[in-house]
């Protein structure tokens, strides 16, 4: 069992606030990511869990027992909190065999040698590296590093792992892989993992729960695909996605809970899916969110489609993206295949409006979300 409470965490450098008021819950068995920009505390985050960094104010629970209490001073050794962490870095040690990274760590908690020997195999099995269990360091590529080091972490069966962007030394193909490693790893161990990732695309494809932050602050926490489709805030909206969401600027009322925008790709009303509580009285400036790969486009009209031209066509070879002129409004859409479109071709664009996403300018914060549909 592995809950770890983080409540009101305050972190600071000197007059450096990294940790803004913090609070944050992970429940046993998670594969909860914290994502986000360098700089925006994600990584101090870790280190204050790992027992690295001290808060100057909050606490922080593991399963109920108390780690951190920084009213009172208290707090318990990296030691003492059955966790194990994976740097960036490998620190595999150079002179020894991989078998003896991995065991090193059991053979200083006193562990009995025929324990040892099932363990560390046990760990190189799970990492698919068995078969180099004689080599050294430095005759391992890369990728085979990072499975020794992430191995030598989970030879010991922690209930809880931390790993601080373990993959960003790897090139594209082997992080692809590895991200397949670590989420089986996941699923096969049910141990609670925290990682760390300024990378989207990992956060997205192997987390159980994304935390965001921006410069020190937690935004939004939420299953992956929640905070894809409904980003709380414009920052959240902005920086989740890639190719990039499509803002375009609207005016907005609210009438007898009907929100009303009108905007450059035309006037939405919406009765459902909004969040009363946050609209503003009066009119007041909005702004419309739709994702790339949300947005048709055909070479014939249709009713209710909007007359656009190309701007930019970029193939890639499994997709390609395109940049819209529609009126004052340049869109990207993205769409699955290769076409081919010369720039300045008229087409026609539409998106449902029911996926489209409505943020006030002023607060930043999310009025209308995207219901979400479970196949």
């Amino acid at each position: 069992m592995s809950k770890i409470e983080l409540k009101h965490i305050d972190k600071y450098y000197g007059s450096n606030h990294v940790l803004k008021d913090v609070t944050l819950t992970i429940e046993d068995g998670d594969f909860m990511t914290l994502l986000g920009p360098s700089g925006c505390g994600k990584t101090t985050t870790l280190r204050v869990i790992a027992g690295l960094e001290k808060p100057q104010n909050g606490v922080m629970l593991i399963d109920g027992k108390e780690m951190i209490n920084a009213e009172t001073a208290f707090y318990e050794m990296p030691g003492k909190r059955g966790l194990n962490l994976v740097f960036q870095s490998y620190a595999l040690w150079p002179h020894m065999t991989v078998f003896n990274n991995i065991a090193f760590g059991l053979k200083i908690k006193h562990i009995q040698k025929q324990d040892i020997q099932s363990m560390v195999m046990d760990a190189l099995e799970k990492m698919r590296i068995a078969e180099f269990r004689d080599r050294y360091p430095n005759e391992l590529s890369g990728g085979q590093q990072q499975r020794v080091a992430i191995a030598r972490a989970i030879a010991s069966r922690p209930s809880l792992l931390l790993l601080d962007e373990p993959l960003s030394n790897l090139d594209a193909r082997l992080r692809i892989d590895m991200r397949a490693e670590l989420k089986r790893l996941h699923n096969e161990m049910g141990t609670t993992i925290i990682y760390v990732t300024h990378d989207q695309v990992e956060a997205l494809t192997m987390s159980t729960r994304i935390a965001l932050f921006s410069a020190g602050t937690l935004v939004q926490t939420a299953p992956p695909l929640e905070l894809y489709t409904n980003p709380a805030t414009l920052m959240a909206a902005e920086f989740i996605g890639n190719p990039r969401i499509n803002f375009v600027a609207g005016k907005a009322s609210c009438v007898n809970g009907r929100l009303t925008v009108q905007s450059d790709i035309g006037e939405y009303s919406f009765t459902e899916d909004i969040d009363l509580q946050e609209i503003p009285g009066g009119d007041f400036e909005a702004v419309l969110a739709l994702r790339p790969e949300q947005i048709d486009i055909d070479v014939e009209p249709h009713d209710g489609y909007i007359e656009s031209s190309v701007f930019a066509s970029q193939p890639a070879g499994s997709e390609t993206l395109l940049s819209i002129q529609c009126g004052k409004e340049q869109l990207l859409a993205k769409q699955i295949g290769i076409r081919d479109y010369s720039i300045n071709q008229k087409i026609y664009i539409g998106f449902d409006p029911r996926k489209i996403n409505v943020y006030s300018k002023e607060s930043g914060k999310l009025l209308k979300h995207v219901r979400i549909t479970h196949q």
